[in-house]
């Protein structure tokens, strides 16, 4: 597989992914919407390291439009997609559902519909261990997951199910790979990393919804770029967890580290618990090792100081991202 198609290629995850992919000699056809649910301004710093590779063609549209995406399709002959392109975020989700939906779930389908017409055979589709709210941790992909709390959640869980009728009926090679709270540099500004960290060296009231005891599986973002290239290989279809594996680390642990690298003390504001929010989240990742071969190797610290140090590489114009 030489040609293949990364949506969302100037996200957080899909970022790191397009580069490893143009690393290993990789054409890879990145297609973003650059949409504005968060500072254009970090996805285009992540878009212009991937526009100094040759290999690289990008093309701002929305999958949505499938119209255009055959178009992108037929210039292109991809050999693959890893669909990482997704409305994220639990709870604004609650606030916009109908865009979840559209993109999650409808412009999966558009990918699954193109594949099956010219014959791809390969996907790769980014899914969420918000599915797994109020199971029994650590969370294996086999549990039944059919109560999901959020509309983000239960968009998700949409674009697995039509990628596993698609495996069905047409015989497609689909990997879903569930993600445990990944972090890491130029990372997304309305997750608790980044926020943190930009709170923190401000000296601004750290805003934590509940009381810091819940805790999470927190992945380096290295790692579930190598783990999501991993999946890549023909595996039929199949559900892993690409999650840290260890036991859940509580936000309050995350903030002493972040104090710890950043230099100051935090000054919490605290905020009500968020009812679609998870109280812990732990994978189970026997699953990916056995079958890609893959398991974490960034560790929280050393994951969480090259966060810092990424920002305050970068602070002179992260000053202004909103948070």
């Amino acid at each position: 597989m030489d040609r293949i198609v990364v949506t969302g290629c100037a996200g957080f995850i899909g970022s790191r992914t397009a580069s490893m992919l143009l690393e290993q000699g990789k054409t890879v056809i990145g297609l973003d919407n650059l949409n504005t649910y968060y500072d254009v301004r970090v996805k285009k710093h992540r878009l212009e390291k991937l526009q100094q590779y040759q290999r690289f063609r990008f093309y701002e549209m929305d999958i949505e439009n499938k119209g255009a995406l055959e178009i992108i399709f037929s210039s292109n002959d991809p050999d693959a997609v890893i669909n990482l392109a997704a409305r994220a975020g639990v709870r604004y989700s609650l606030i916009d559902p109908y865009v979840y939906l559209s993109t999650n779930t409808r412009a999966t389908l558009n990918l699954l519909e193109l594949m099956r017409e010219r014959k791809i055979s390969k996907m790769v589709l980014a899914s969420t261990s918000s599915l797994y709210a109020g199971m029994e941790m650590p969370f294996k992909e086999d549990l039944p997951v059919l109560r999901p709390i959020s509309p983000y959640a239960s968009t998700k869980l949409g674009a697995e199910t039509m990628c596993y009728s698609y495996h069905s009926l047409y015989n497609l090679d689909i990997s879903v790979v569930r993600y445990f709270t990944v972090y890491g540099e130029a990372g997304r500004p309305d997750m608790s990393i980044f926020r943190f960290i930009k709170w923190i060296a401000e000296e601004t009231p750290l805003i934590l919804f509940g009381d810091g005891s819940q805790s999470r599986d927190f992945t380096f973002i290295d790692d579930i770029a190598k783990g999501t290239i991993k999946a890549l290989n023909p595996i039929g279809y199949e559900v892993i967890n690409l999650g840290g594996g260890h036991n859940p680390i509580a936000l309050n642990e995350v903030i002493s580290k972040i104090e710890k690298y950043v230099g100051k003390k935090a000054i919490i504001n605290q905020k009500p618990f968020h009812k679609a929010d998870l109280t812990a989240t732990w994978a189970d990742i026997s699953k990916a090792k056995r079958l890609l071969d893959w398991e974490p190797e960034i560790d929280l610290d050393t994951g969480i100081k090259r966060c810092v140090d990424w920002y305050f590489e970068n602070q002179s114009w992260l000053e202004d991202v909103k948070c």
